[in-house]
């Protein structure tokens, strides 16, 4: 084994400072995953071995490298209007609060991985809200320093944005060449953030109509489900709802919530 390699107590350390620092499990499995990604972050630091770079880690004050460690290991795999059912279901949301005259519209993304859910979140709200509901605010959060820099510069090569509907894509981008930029009025509603769903209590006040946290518990344990269902809870509005991810599983927790439909679930009103 060569000295750059990640060993198994190496493995065991990052996996419970992961653990304690975000609420992620990582499985043993994911090692060969692992290393390979931190091994670049060695060589950035000019860090020869793993035993230097835990040590590293533990005198580290400022927690800037368990960010960038974070930044490293987490799996930002997204796209433009990424299981499209939820958003059919927002659009109903939205036209709904719309007939009914709300004047506000509030919804936490708490997953912003590169950006695309954020701005299709935008894209969904704002068209079925068709500029009567005169005060929307989307607020999306991430872990990740670096994701969250994509989102700001929400700019995307032609791939990513073919799932976006062809007049959404005319609308709310400007084609710069082979790129498309999120344009101001797609940005406008929106507000970027670091936050670790760890972290409780919750920063925000709320409350909020709907809110979007797809994809991320599956790194949870019954544990960490169970805090963020606890935390959205108190920070959705009466009424309000959330969504999770189709392969994520809520079961065994008390979410005290009802379910409208596989991996959507509705506050009360009481």
């Amino acid at each position: 084994m060569s000295a750059t390699d990640i060993q198994n107590h190496h493995y065991e350390e990052i996996r419970e400072l992961v653990y304690r620092k975000a609420g992620m499990s990582l499985g043993e499995s994911r090692q060969a995953l692992v290393q390979a990604r931190l091994s670049k972050r060695l060589r950035a630091l000019q860090i020869d071995d793993f035993d230097d770079y835990l040590a590293y880690l533990r005198n580290d004050d400022t927690g800037e490298e368990i960010v960038q460690l974070l930044d490293v290991i987490s799996t930002n795999f997204t796209s433009f209007f990424r299981e499209e059912r939820h958003f059919h279901l927002l659009t109903d949301i939205v036209k709904e609060a719309a007939d009914r005259k709300a004047r506000t519209f509030r919804l936490w993304c708490a997953a912003a991985s590169t950006g695309e859910e954020p701005y299709t979140l935008s894209m969904v709200i704002q068209e079925a809200a068709a500029g009567k509901i005169p005060d929307i605010k989307i607020l999306a959060t991430d872990i990740s320093t670096r994701v969250l820099k994509s989102c700001q510069e929400g700019r995307y090569e032609e791939a990513k944005v073919k799932t976006v509907p062809e007049a959404s894509r005319k609308r709310w981008f400007k084609k710069e060449g082979d790129i498309y930029v999120a344009t101001p009025e797609l940005r406008a509603p929106l507000r970027f953030a670091r936050m670790n769903l760890a972290e409780i209590p919750y920063p925000m006040q709320g409350p909020f109509d709907v809110i979007f946290c797809r994809n991320v518990m599956i790194y949870f344990d019954k544990d960490g489900r169970t805090k963020f269902v606890q935390q959205a809870n108190r920070l959705l509005a009466p009424g309000g709802t959330l969504v999770v991810g189709s392969s994520e599983s809520l079961a065994g927790i008390a979410i005290g919530m009802e379910t409208i439909m596989p991996s959507v679930y509705r506050k009360g009103h009481a």
